[in-house]
């Protein structure tokens, strides 16, 4: 017998998305707190985390829309991921602004493996079809 849901970790892809988007609402929090900012940019993470935990949880109150649900989500990855390229605009002078380039250089490397792991998850499915 084949396990028909992909696993990452001994994590499911609907929990995965769930636990990456509160991480994200904690960053931007957290970085927003701790910086002192007042800026409304520090919560940007924060602002890609709430889609993705509605998201995932919608994932799961109503399964017959995953696929729906799973898409949004990982082209919300993908736009993290690119977001975060911009660390390398400052890659002449990193962490001028420590605040900042940290949470760029976050976005881009948890975007790109979100993504990834979707991805990965999208290929197993397609795979695994009936």
């Amino acid at each position: 017998m084949t396990n028909k849901e992909f696993i990452f970790l001994g994590i499911n892809i609907e929990k995965i998305s769930i636990i990456y988007g509160a991480f994200l609402i904690l960053w931007g929090v957290s970085v927003s707190f701790l910086s002192g900012s007042e800026s409304v940019t520090s919560f940007i993470p924060s602002f890609f985390g709430i889609p993705i935990l509605i998201f995932a949880v919608l994932t799961i109150l109503f399964p017959e829309r995953k696929k729906l649900f799973m898409h949004i989500i990982v082209l919300i990855g993908l736009i993290i991921f690119l977001g975060g390229l911009d660390f390398l605009r400052s890659l002449s002078n990193p962490f001028e602004n420590i605040w900042a380039d940290s949470s760029k250089l976050m976005l881009l490397v948890t975007g790109l493996i979100f993504t990834y792991i979707n991805l990965k998850s999208f290929i197993f499915i397609r795979k695994n079809r009936d």
